[in-house]
């Protein structure tokens, strides 16, 4: 059925009157499409402004990440530094408190020097025997556990560090300075010389030269 929708009749010239059909006709319903407003900044019941501002961001976790990895090396770095500083730390300590017990060791032995010439004397004449022995043998044995060693020994090669030369002769039977006599021990308390042994030295040579020098 088709309706003149035309306001004005063609025919009369007069202004229709619209019939209540019309009305209805003009007048869309519910469910027609014309009366929904469509909101276009709204999508999906989220405004569009939030719901794109809540878009990941790659590129900002990515940022984030490598601030966080290089935040963490950095700290495990200081804590590298600081543990090998505490190790050098104690090290240092140790080595410190080392050296102040042999010194301490090395003091009381130097007093006690004399003591251990008298004992080697005594021995050498057969006169180290019965309680003296006893008490000789045990001071030595407490010594010597505190790390006291004798050096300078017949026939030893010559060392100035350790070896304080007061004879000096020359012979053809050595190959370069050699200790050829012995006339008083020395001794050290680990690597730590408490008195070089005083020695006779004789180095290679003709045998020509005096066979004794006495050096001051």
């Amino acid at each position: 059925m088709v309706r003149d929708k035309r306001r004005i009749d063609p025919v009369t010239g007069e202004v229709r009157v619209p019939g209540p059909g019309a009305a209805s006709d003009a007048a869309p319903g519910p469910g027609d499409p014309a009366d929904v407003e469509v909101d276009e900044g709204v999508i999906g019941g989220v405004p569009a402004s939030a719901a794109e501002g809540h878009a990941p961001d790659v590129d900002t976790d990515g940022d984030e990440l490598s601030v966080l990895q290089a935040q963490l090396a950095e700290r495990t770095g200081d804590l590298q530094r600081v543990s090998a500083e505490y190790t050098n730390y104690r090290r240092r300590v140790e080595r410190d408190r080392q050296a102040v017990i042999t010194g301490a060791k090395a003091q009381l032995v130097g007093e006690l020097l004399t003591v251990l010439d008298d004992i080697e004397r005594a021995a050498e004449h057969g006169d180290l025997n019965g309680a003296f022995k006893a008490v000789a043998d045990k001071l030595v044995g407490a010594l010597e556990g505190q790390g006291l060693a004798v050096f300078g020994v017949q026939g030893d090669g010559f060392d100035p560090d350790v070896h304080e030369a007061v004879q000096h002769t020359t012979s053809p039977d050595v190959s370069g300075p050699t200790v050829t006599a012995v006339l008083r021990r020395g001794y050290c308390l680990g690597d730590r010389v408490v008195r070089p042994a005083m020695v006779a030295v004789t180095d290679h040579g003709t045998g020509d030269e005096p066979d004794t020098e006495q050096l001051s």
